[in-house]
Parts: C-alpha cells; sequence; structure tokens
C-alpha cells in the first residue's frame, strides 16, 4: 500500500488556508478545496480544455479593460472552513493586484464547463457556493454528444432569495446582452 503523501494528511480541521497556499503550484491547481478537505479533479479531456479557452477568449475580447478573464484560476469562497473552488473562467475585477487572492466580491461571473466527472458539483453545488458567496452570474457549459454542439445555462442572483435563478438556455448561438455583450456562435467553439 501507498503511503499519501504528507500534504494529503489532514488535521480534524481540515487543510488550512495557510497550508493551501503553501503547496507547490503543481499540486494545488489540481484540487479544490471543500469545508477542508482535498478533492483531486481530473484533469479535463481536450474538447472540455478547447471549449473553455474559445469562450474566455470570447468573453475576454468584450470585457474592455476594467474587466479580466482568467481560465481554471483559484477562487477563495471562504477561509474557515477552506472553500477553494477553482472555475473554468472567472470574469472579474482587472485591477485587482496578481498576489492577491481572487474573492467573490472580486468576480462578476463564474463558468464551469461541465464534464462527466464534475456533473453534481457543476449542476448543485458549485452553483449554491456561488450564490451564497455573492457572485451575481453563474454560467454552466454542457458538451452535447449530438450535433446541436454545447447549451450554455445561464444564471443570475436574485437578490430577494440569494439564490440564483435562471436567465435563459443557449444553444446554437448565444447572444446577450447582460453581464457583458457578447455573442458567440456555440458549435464554433468546439
Amino acid at each position: 500500500m501507498t503511503a499519501l503523501p504528507d500534504w494529503m494528511v489532514l488535521s480534524p480541521e481540515g487543510l488550512s488556508a495557510e497550508a493551501y497556499e503553501g503547496l507547490p503550484e503543481d499540486i494545488s491547481r489540481r484540487i479544490e478545496i471543500v469545508d477542508g478537505a482535498i478533492v483531486v479533479n481530473a484533469a479535463p479531456r481536450r474538447a472540455h480544455q478547447i471549449l473553455a479557452r474559445r469562450l474566455a477568449n470570447a468573453i475576454e475580447y468584450v470585457c474592455g479593460d476594467h474587466l479580466a478573464v482568467s481560465t481554471d484560476i483559484d477562487l477563495r469562497l471562504r477561509d474557515i472552513p477552506l472553500l477553494n473552488r477553482r472555475p473554468d473562467i472567472a470574469v472579474y475585477d482587472a485591477s485587482l493586484p496578481d498576489e492577491e487572492i481572487l474573492r467573490p466580491g472580486h468576480c462578476l461571473m463564474v463558468v464551469e464547463v461541465m464534464s462527466p466527472a464534475s456533473v453534481t458539483a457543476d449542476q448543485k453545488d458549485k452553483p449554491a457556493e456561488y450564490a451564497a458567496a455573492g457572485i451575481k452570474h453563474y454560467w454552466r457549459v454542457e458538451l452535447d454528444d449530438h450535433d446541436h454542439g454545447p447549451a450554455v445555462f445561464r444564471y443570475r442572483l436574485d437578490p430577494t432569495t440569494g439564490l440564483y435563478a435562471s436567465a435563459g438556455v443557449d444553444t446554437d448561438k448565444l447572444k446577450v446582452s447582460d453581464p457583458l455583450p457578447l455573442e458567440v456562435d456555440l458549435i464554433e467553439l468546439i
């Protein structure tokens, strides 16, 4: 039997923010932390990576200078117990210094591209966490095995309930004005 690496041996309180920040980048970029517990993410398929990169590029093109777009970036939702996610795409305040931790208050929108191994997290867990953290927009992209291409499920935070409400589902073409003016041929993303 193989022993766990030291960084995976957790105290009863789980992994702390300080311990997480001390991890080497090659480890931290492959994990998320949920209530202090380490969640190891499977490497995404090429189609997932390509779609996320192309969508991020399209979003970045319309952002202007006040917003930045990053892919697969640490997003600190809570310090205690540590809740750290790595959305596929994050749109956030461009004035945020590079060394500062990205937090929900900096984010306008997060996007998750759903994989077979992330269905429950992307449909249930992450939207609940992002909404509770106050992120105004959440998009989930589902890849389709058919000729229709991806579907983009868009959600907007309802200020009354603190939950996400559907803002629409797009297939073939994505044309929105909120939170950004964006028009994308979804078939071309794959």
